[in-house]
């Protein structure tokens, strides 16, 4: 899931190197849009990072879930700063769930206890942005030129690097991270959300099960869809539809896959294995106008969108 050595394809070919102070200049500038709060329930709170010392913080939650809990690899230059970070954090907003009330149980090596803590985030990259510094970050594993070129003038948000401190795996942490989303797509009057979606391992054979589930039931139509590199392609369809224990395929597949699902997503053509990540990676996309209507009672209807 780093950065790769390989140009993209299309449209997408520009190498990206961040300048010295961009990643302050970009999220200052964003901040001073976005309002400061976007939810909260209890004592957590959603908003987007403010100052580079909050997206060091996100990316320290990144790097206990990815590196410690589960089974990324890490150069040495990582495990010294033990922190996820990679090139496109420099031009992304960074989604954060804060709790002002933290448990010094669950954090019991903190100086400051009272101090709140990052306890979820998700990493977002708008097109305008994207298209200014290189590219998305999911072009590295799928071929998205196409989409892009067909779906215009519609604006794409990539949602990428989500995840949430175990203990805090409820549903009003979830809930608060969707609000912050929805919030942040309402206020940019985005278009489209896309991004590379995980499951554990990379044995596609051993994920047989949810892997065909996805292309059987929720592969996207022509128009929306995009597929995986050919020299990183998995195929999907690895079991024929009548084999299928929809409710055991369900099971299997992970809660974050299951609710973009819930919303309305569909899934690209192919699935990529991430080695550095111990992942096999598929790729989502979900329109605004295709968003189940009955979720707007938890976050608000759209604005009127372009078809």
């Amino acid at each position: 899931m780093g950065l790769t050595e390989k140009l993209r394809p299309g449209w997408l070919v520009r190498r990206f190197a961040p300048a010295p102070g961009v990643a302050s200049m970009l999220s200052g500038r964003t901040a001073a849009a976005v309002p400061a709060s976007l939810g909260s329930i209890g004592s957590l709170e959603v908003r987007l990072a403010r100052n580079a010392r909050e997206v060091r913080l996100a990316q320290a939650l990144r790097y206990r879930v990815f590196y410690k809990e589960m089974s990324a690899q890490i150069g040495p230059a990582g495990l010294l700063r033990r922190r996820d970070v990679d090139g496109f954090d420099a031009i992304c907003d960074h989604l954060l769930v804060i709790d002002h009330e933290p448990d010094p149980a669950i954090f019991p090596r903190r100086r400051d206890r009272r101090r709140p803590a990052v306890v979820g985030t998700y990493r977002l990259l708008r097109q305008d942005v994207a298209e200014q510094f290189g590219g998305f970050y999911s072009a590295e594993e799928y071929d998205l030129s196409g989409l892009i070129e067909r779906k215009r003038p519609l604006k794409f948000l990539e949602l990428g690097r989500s995840c949430v401190l175990k203990p805090y795996r409820t549903k009003r942490t979830v809930e608060l991270l969707w609000v912050g989303n929805w919030a942040y797509i309402q206020h940019f009057e985005m278009d489209v959300m896309i991004g590379c979606a995980s499951l554990e391992g990379t044995d596609p054979d051993r994920l047989a099960l949810p892997l065909s589930f996805l292309h059987h039931n929720a592969r996207a139509p022509e128009e929306w869809r995009v597929s995986a590199l050919p020299d990183r392609y998995r195929a999907l369809d690895r079991l024929p539809a009548e084999a299928i224990d929809g409710r055991a395929a369900l099971t299997a597949l992970p809660p974050l896959i299951k609710g973009y699902l819930r919303l309305g997503a569909f899934v690209g053509d192919g699935a990529v294995v991430d080695y550095q990540f111990g992942t096999t990676d598929v790729f989502m996309v979900l329109p605004v106008a295709s968003i189940n209507p009955r979720y707007f009672s938890h976050f608000g209807p759209p604005k009127e969108r372009l078809s």
